[in-house]
């Protein structure tokens, strides 16, 4: 039985990590500072972890979007996903 293994390299493994390290930024400061829930321009009353959800899920269909749609570079589309959390994490 063949058994097949997701290839590791390096900027996957950087992807991973920098999900690892928002998750326990997030996490400390969830500790240090408890979040208030609130309503920005998303029309849900949302958390931090919400909005971090949130942003994380909208960038992945952002690059699904521009790989499907244009053959443009994918670091535009990493540039507008990065707007895009920030924006949510920020406003929403």
């Amino acid at each position: 039985m063949d058994i097949s293994w997701m290839a590791w390299t390096p900027l996957t493994a950087v992807f991973f990590t920098c999900i690892a390290l928002m998750l326990v930024g997030m996490t400390i400061w969830e500790i240090v500072s408890p979040t208030v829930a609130r309503r920005g321009f998303l029309p849900i009353v949302t958390t931090r972890g919400d909005r971090l959800f949130i942003g994380l899920l909208g960038s992945a269909y952002i690059h699904l979007a521009w790989l499907g749609l244009t053959d443009l570079a994918v670091w535009i589309a990493t540039v507008i996903s990065a707007c895009f959390l920030f924006a949510v994490m920020r406003w929403g």
